[in-house]
């Protein structure tokens, strides 16, 4: 009998986490969503709204999309939101030390059925299955932002992963209306972050280095290329968190470009699309 997969839990529901609980759903899965506390809970409920508005306007046969959003489970609790989880998707910020923490915890308390993947965008799954408790369950499943949009999802084991394992998660993907794109081994980055992350931080370069203003930088990434969207608005799409997140784990010249984007934007609550300014300024 192959390994069936209806019941899934989101771990984190940020501005990624929120989107891949409510497309889950939006495809007919039981979902519950999984935050640290209430408040985190109260402002992924907004998220759920906003995104049901989104759908409406974007997705073909949303019409539901406010029944998906208030059907998506929240909890606080995690033993309660893994309780019956035949798949766990974590998509915590970006830190291996957290990961790590949370992984430990949930070991213990999810069924030994369970399904783990991570979504981390930059960490190997290999440096995260030694604190899971089931090496072989445990995979990485990585989305793109705006994922009814941009709907990849890159499939990435380690050497222990369950090859029924692997493929039921490829399953998975193609039943939420993703596309599979499965990695033959482990790649930091993936395929697609392989490709943009380098064109991010040369972005980021030339602007905190003084070379050349965000504008001017993407005008001529979208001219020279014909891309519909230069390096900075796919950052503002990205949220500014995460990027930062990664540059601090980098070198002194990431570290620094790190600073620079931590003083004149994420201080200044500049986070991107979802804050209605990071590079650009956006309206409701």
């Amino acid at each position: 009998m192959g390994i069936e997969i209806r019941k899934v839990t989101v771990l984190g529901t940020g501005v990624l986490g929120s989107q891949i609980a409510f497309q889950t759903a939006f495809r007919g899965f039981d979902v519950t969503g999984y935050d640290i506390d209430d408040a985190a809970l109260t402002a992924a409920r907004g998220r759920f709204d906003k995104l049901a508005a989104t759908y409406r306007e974007q997705v073909p046969g949303a019409g539901e999309a406010e029944a998906t959003a208030a059907g998506i489970a929240l909890s606080s609790d995690l033993g309660a939101a893994v309780s019956e989880a035949d798949l766990v998707i974590e998509a915590v910020p970006e830190v291996l030390s957290l990961k790590q923490e949370i992984y430990e915890k949930l070991g213990k308390l999810a069924p030994e059925r369970t399904i783990f993947a991570t979504n981390s965008s930059t960490l190997l799954p290999s440096a995260i299955k030694d604190f899971t408790g089931r090496p072989d369950r445990f995979l990485a499943l990585h989305f793109a932002n705006q994922v009814w949009h941009f709907n990849t999802a890159e499939i990435m084991g380690t050497d222990d992963t369950d090859p029924a394992v692997y493929q039921a998660v490829v399953g998975f993907a193609s039943a939420i209306g993703m596309v599979p794109i499965e990695l033959h081994k482990e790649k930091a980055g993936y395929v697609l972050n392989s490709l943009l992350v380098p064109l991010l931080n040369a972005a980021m370069n030339l602007a905190e280095g003084g070379y050349a203003e965000p504008e001017a930088v993407d005008k001529t990434w979208r001219i020279g290329t014909g891309a519909p969207a230069g390096p900075f608005q796919i950052l503002d799409i990205i949220g500014l968190t995460t990027p930062y997140n990664i540059l601090m784990s980098g070198d002194a010249t990431r570290q620094r470009i790190a600073q620079w984007l931590k003083d004149n934007y994420i201080d200044k609550g500049k986070l991107g699309i979802a804050t209605g300014e990071g590079f650009y300024k956006y309206t409701a």
